[in-house]
């Protein structure tokens, strides 16, 4: 997708996103959106894209680390609960409870009964959720296995952007098929009419990103929301107020000049 072309619909679209937010908090609605998919499949810069002009206080990104030894015996679903909106909140789910039909799976780490439980138990909590007025939205990105090894690649020779992979991640190239196999049978059994699954290519992040926010806008119901204005009042006279002399402040050292003297 042409870039400037992306980003002029990707700032009207984030407009839009701040209106849905008003409607979320003046209706007290609640909202979880969930993001899944492969391995790099740009699902992170999606999230900040939708997130960037969002207030924090009404919408927040979830991304939960590996569980403790306490919470992996509780109910798996437990410490996701923790973190469902209350009213007037948007939640956005870096990954989800569905790490189980996923990585946790594929690489063995619940065993296979557990894996069946949460295969069995997802629709019914999903269920639960939507039945108590949560607005619940699944998205999967989709991506190629050359384009996610290009991915790879590039974060891998990016000091900036190295963090973002994982010995897991890696692992994922030679576990494709398995990937794949795991996120089909998780379609089959959680792909409710409640809560559907709607599938994103990302091949091209620009254009992966704007059919995302511009299908999620079209999922929630909202509606434009009157705001009162806001009137900035005049400045009233001094009333002998007198700053301290800078030399007494500690300030920052400037930098900035530095930066620009060798600049010019």
């Amino acid at each position: 997708m042409p870039k400037k072309a992306y980003e002029r619909e990707l700032k009207a679209l984030q407009a839009q996103l701040v209106d849905m937010q008003a409607w979320v908090q003046s209706t007290g609605a609640r909202v979880v959106v969930i993001f899944e998919g492969r391995d790099a499949a740009g699902k992170g810069s999606t999230i900040s894209r939708v997130s960037q002009y969002l207030n924090p206080r009404v919408a927040r990104v979830v991304a939960l680390p590996t569980p403790t030894e306490r919470e992996k015996s509780q109910w798996y679903f437990q410490r996701y609960v923790a973190h469902l909106p209350a009213a007037g909140e948007i939640v956005l789910m870096d990954r989800s409870w569905y790490n189980r039909a996923g990585v946790e799976h594929v690489m063995g780490y619940c065993t296979n009964m557990e894996y069946h439980r949460f295969l069995h138990q997802a629709p019914i909590f999903e269920r639960m959720l939507v039945e108590d007025g949560i607005l619940l939205l699944k998205y999967w990105f989709s991506v190629s296995d050359i384009e996610q090894e290009k991915r790879f690649r590039s974060r891998n020779e990016d000091p900036m952007r190295r963090w973002k992979l994982s010995p897991n991640d890696v692992l994922s190239i030679t576990k494709w098929e398995d990937y794949s196999r795991a996120k089909d049978t998780m379609f089959v059994h959680t792909d409710i009419p409640e809560a559907r699954w709607f599938e994103v290519d990302n091949e091209d992040k620009r254009r992966g990103r704007i059919n995302m926010i511009h299908h999620l806008l079209s999922q929630i119901p909202y509606t434009p929301v009157e705001r009162d204005p806001i009137e900035i009042p005049p400045r009233p006279a001094s009333g002998g107020y007198e700053r301290p002399p800078r030399e007494l402040q500690n300030y920052v050292p400037d930098y900035a000049a530095e930066v620009i003297a060798h600049g010019a």
